[in-house]
């Protein structure tokens, strides 16, 4: 497991799985804002690409469950995806379930992120897109480091109207770790 301060990143188990689906996927406006993509009911029960770590995916797409390190909770999902290798460069990404949010998990869970990106996987570059409005995920990433590199106007289409993203990046360089990894 890797360890920040309050949260620690793991693999994902079966029973998460049914959590995450029903706390952060079948709500449609959490998943609308989330995702790239139109929300979509999934059969209970089908494999859903976005919680299953798929193995043989992994060289692109790496899945953990958040937990508390205080209790072993689950509290969310963390994502390093888009993995790069040869321009050793990745994007983060991360949910938090709904009684989660407001806690300080998600600064802790993007150090974490940057920690395996950077020392474990040895990438350069992390990036990061989200909405504007997404004020707990910008200040997660530039508590971190991140550094706002530009908007990307009216580039998602969520809920019936385009909203603007924000694009964030941070080099291993510019990194100051402060999580215990």
């Amino acid at each position: 497991m890797l360890k920040g301060n309050k949260v620690g990143l793991r693999a994902r188990h079966e029973d998460d799985i049914p959590v995450l689906r029903a706390e952060l996927y079948d709500d449609v406006v959490n998943a609308s804002r989330a995702e790239g993509g139109p929300w979509r009911p999934i059969t209970p029960g089908s494999k859903d690409p976005r919680l299953v770590a798929d193995d043989k995916e992994q060289g692109h797409v790496v899945r953990f469950s958040v937990v508390e390190l205080d209790g072993g909770t689950l509290v969310g999902t963390a994502t390093l995806w888009g993995i790069d290798n040869h321009n050793r460069s990745a994007h983060i990404g991360l949910g938090l379930l709904p009684s989660s949010r407001g806690r300080g998990y998600g600064t802790d869970v993007v150090g974490v992120l940057c920690h395996y990106g950077f020392v474990v996987r040895g990438l350069h570059r992390l990036q990061i897109e989200t909405l504007s409005d997404n004020t707990a995920m910008l200040r997660s990433a530039e508590r971190n480091g991140f550094v706002r590199e530009g908007v990307l106007r009216s580039s998602a289409w969520v809920l019936g109207e385009f909203m603007d993203e924000v694009l964030l990046g941070l080099l291993a360089q510019d990194w100051k770790p402060d999580s215990k990894g």
